[in-house]
């Protein structure tokens, strides 16, 4: 299914587990030295403790947002941070359900779910992190294993949320899903989100994240129903960065 008009092209910029409070802010400065805003909308995924840092350190326009919530209000939850902590601190975008925190901490779709319900509640706008590995590829069910793990992850969740598919194995392994993997299941997302939502899933927009790269990006977000990326590796570099913005000026 192809939505009638595309909403604008999202750079999530996934940092993970990279850089220095110090490191952040020097290159946010420098990113603010050099960036010209383009067609996309740029958001800057860093690590809890980067978070004031950045926000003071990127340029106008350019956003933050956490990689991870949590499930929980409030309370005694030793090392958790929640989604009224991080509003407090002008994040925009919160990563949930990411393949890592699927794998190395268990979460399910049900705990996605209740992390993206807190972000909402919050103000904050949940990216909802979905996709298969290899296996389930190989066995030709991508499809309905994305699908039902969209469902579980949505469950409870309101239309105010965008939809990352990120192939597991295609993420930080220079392997990249090719321009039509990614447009058929960004379809069959789209499409379930038409069936949860209705008219309005028109503005939802579906990222495609997987060795996302400056010389790749433009192809992707050129599809009818992808729009935007989520990017890892290829985010830790300003140049990366400055050249996917570029990019993305004809996508």
């Amino acid at each position: 299914m192809t939505s009638t008009t595309k909403p604008r092209t999202l750079l999530a910029l996934n940092w993970k587990m990279n850089k220095t409070p110090s490191e952040a802010r020097i290159w946010g400065r420098e990113l603010a030295q050099r960036f010209t805003r383009g067609d996309a909308e740029l958001a800057v995924m860093a690590p809890a403790t980067h978070l004031h840092g950045l926000r003071e350190a990127l340029p106008g326009g350019v956003d933050v947002g956490a990689q991870d919530v949590s499930a929980h209000e409030s309370g005694a939850y030793t090392g958790e941070i929640s989604a009224a902590m991080l509003a407090d601190l002008g994040v925009v975008y919160v990563v949930v359900g990411h393949s890592e925190r699927r794998e190395y901490h268990g979460e399910t779709d049900a705990v996605v779910a209740a992390k993206a319900g807190q972000a909402q509640a919050n103000g904050l706008t949940p990216i909802v992190c979905v996709g298969e590995g290899l296996e389930v590829r190989e066995k030709g069910e991508h499809v309905a294993y994305t699908l039902a793990q969209l469902a579980g992850s949505l469950e409870g969740v309101g239309p105010e949320v965008v939809v990352a598919y990120e192939p597991v194995w295609a993420i930080g392994t220079g392997k990249t899903a090719t321009d039509d993997d990614a447009e058929e299941l960004a379809s069959a997302i789209r499409a379930a989100l038409v069936e949860r939502y209705g008219d309005k899933s028109a503005e939802i927009r579906v990222l495609y994240g997987g060795s996302v790269k400056p010389d790749n990006i433009a192809s992707i977000c050129a599809k009818p129903n992808v729009n935007g990326a989520l990017v890892g590796g290829a985010s830790l570099k300003v140049e990366d960065v400055l050249g996917m913005n570029d990019a993305l000026r004809s996508a």
